[in-house]
């Protein structure tokens, strides 16, 4: 088989087209792939990703496949232009997959039977495993940079800048100097090749300007900063696909913003032994005054029922982020389906009925994961934050994030310190203002004053145990509250105002659970809505731990 053989009619598409990688899991592929639609939008034109992999750590097949599409369009097309088809498994399939006129790409270091190939396709041959082969003794470095070798060969038939290429290697491997030198190596090997044995394909990347301002980023990972932005300090949580990395990128976010200069921690975060525990952690922590949450999917949801049904009954706030996966049972950990919409809305028994915020792409996973808190707090009950896979998983072009630093969190209605000493009457689930939410104290605000135990459900305003039924009629009984209009008192004037965003940093994102031993003059002992200040701008970063980076 020569290097390349047109044997088909080609189209013609400058930045209109789709490249779908077909590789097996486990090789190293997903940074390559990733690299290669990171280049594009570095040449001003925006692209629509998508990685479609399976349950497991290495062998079975995995693709992903990068839309290239100046006017923007956020969906896959359907059809593929160009496929990369490094899985010897799925040949058959991934080449019927092609559309009449497009490009098969792949390694020509071996023969393949000529019924293999198809007559109304344009077929490009490089020997890939060769080059490798000859270039590196290493086995595990032969497979890891034919990953590189290939975007650098369909850079040049691409018209792809490899100085662009060369840039993020430098940004992802930033003060490592030798692997930086390898991967540009690796790039080249495969451009000059390119440039030397190949024609340029009739699709083409040329440099635009419809990017702008935008940057890239994966709804958990942007998730995960609304809810640092949100005052969340605890987060408890079990592993399970796909919301882990929303967990992993929240203690990205901490070590960075929520850690004192003397290196103290100012936030908490706990793997549980499961996800029954990790919730029972989270609503522990809401009861003591701390902003807390889980991150989940469909299965976890089902083993927390009984503990949101405490959450709601007990009124104690409780955020739960659900990155939703197909379904049922424990479902495909790795497909996409919006299946937990119901389960969400209804959980534990009863008459549970809860908030859901349900963004849509990743600048809403920003806001609503900061909004989650605020209207926890307000409620008193589990608001959950409905991702899918599709969001929470894959990278999206979005607008930036934006935060306004005048904005407060709203810690909803707590009585104080003050209020409980001059006598307020104090009833945990007692109706004072029409609106279905009774005050709440946070532990140890008053040494003798604003304290309660309740046995459960059956209970009065005051939280002592009662068969009447009053609380239903309380809650379920009156008008719905009315949460964006209620006025809202602003602290005292930050301390730290003018002094270098560091210093700001430090001062704002620090553990704030207000149920500790608190009196008159201790902080979080007001009821007031708690000054947040924010960063000026937001932390942008390039690479590691699943942290967004600009486009």
């Amino acid at each position: 088989m020569p290097d390349q053989v047109i044997s088909g009619p080609a189209k013609t598409r400058v930045n209109d087209f789709v490249v779908k990688f077909a590789n097996v899991n486990g090789s190293g592929s997903a940074s390559a792939n990733g690299l290669f639609a990171r280049s594009i939008i570095r040449m001003g034109v925006p692209v629509a990703a998508r990685n479609i992999f399976p349950s497991n750590i290495q062998g079975l097949p995995t693709w992903y496949e990068v839309r290239v599409t100046e006017a923007g369009w956020m969906g896959r097309r359907g059809g593929v232009d160009l496929m990369v088809a490094m899985n010897p498994q799925t040949w058959d399939k991934d080449v019927a997959e092609i559309e009449a006129g497009g490009y098969l790409f792949y390694d020509a270091t071996k023969p393949i039977a000529a019924d293999k190939f198809r007559d109304d396709i344009t077929v490009i041959g490089v020997p890939l495993t060769a080059m490798c082969n000859r270039a590196y003794q290493v086995p595990r470095e032969r497979q890891l940079f034919k990953n590189i070798v290939y975007v650098g060969a369909l850079a040049a038939i691409l018209g792809i800048d490899p100085a662009v290429i060369e840039e993020l290697l430098a940004e992802d491997f930033a003060g490592r100097q030798k692997l930086i030198d390898a991967n540009y190596g690796a790039l080249r090997m495969g451009y000059d090749y390119g440039l030397e044995h190949l024609k340029p394909l009739s699709l083409q990347v040329a440099r635009a300007d419809k990017v702008g301002d935008r940057i890239y980023v994966e709804g958990n990972s942007a998730a995960a900063l609304g809810a640092v932005y949100g005052g969340a300090t605890v987060c408890a949580w079990y592993p399970i696909t796909p919301s882990t990395s929303l967990a992993e990128a929240f203690t990205g976010y901490c070590e960075d913003l929520r850690t004192d200069a003397d290196g103290k921690a100012r936030y908490a975060i706990v793997q549980a032994e499961d996800e029954i525990a990790s919730i029972g952690i989270v609503v522990g922590a809401g009861w003591n005054g701390c902003r807390a949450f889980t991150a989940t999917s469909g299965p976890g949801i089902s083993l927390m029922t009984e503990f949101i049904g405490l959450s709601y009954f007990a009124e104690i706030p409780a955020v739960i982020f659900d990155v939703q996966r197909g379904g049922p049972s424990t479902g495909m950990p790795t497909r996409t389906q919006q299946a937990d919409l119901l389960a969400a809305a209804y959980a534990s028994h009863g008459d549970t009925k809860h908030p859901l915020l349900l963004p849509s792409d990743p600048g809403e996973c920003f806001e609503m994961g900061a909004q989650a808190f605020d209207l926890a707090d307000r409620l008193q009950t589990t608001v959950f934050v409905m991702l899918d896979l599709d969001i929470g998983m894959n990278e999206w072009l979005t607008k930036p994030f934006a935060w306004d630093d005048a904005r407060q969190l709203d810690r909803g209605k707590v009585m104080t310190f003050e209020e409980l000493e001059a006598g307020a009457d104090f009833g945990r689930y007692k109706e004072v203002d029409g609106d279905g939410i009774p005050y709440r104290t946070y532990p140890g605000t008053h040494p003798t004053r604003g304290s309660y135990f309740t046995r459960g459900t059956s209970r009065n305003p005051y939280a002592r145990y009662s068969e009447e039924g009053g609380r239903l009629r309380r809650q379920h009984g009156a008008p719905a509250p009315q949460v964006r209009h209620r006025p809202r008192t602003r602290a005292p004037a930050d301390p730290d105002a003018g002094q270098p965003q560091d210093a700001r940093r430090r001062h704002l994102l620090r553990l704030d659970c207000p149920g500790h031993a608190r009196g008159p003059g201790r902080p979080g002992g007001s009821g007031q809505a708690a000054r947040r200040p924010a960063p000026a701008s937001l932390p942008i970063r390039r690479g590691g731990r699943g942290l967004h980076r600009r486009a």
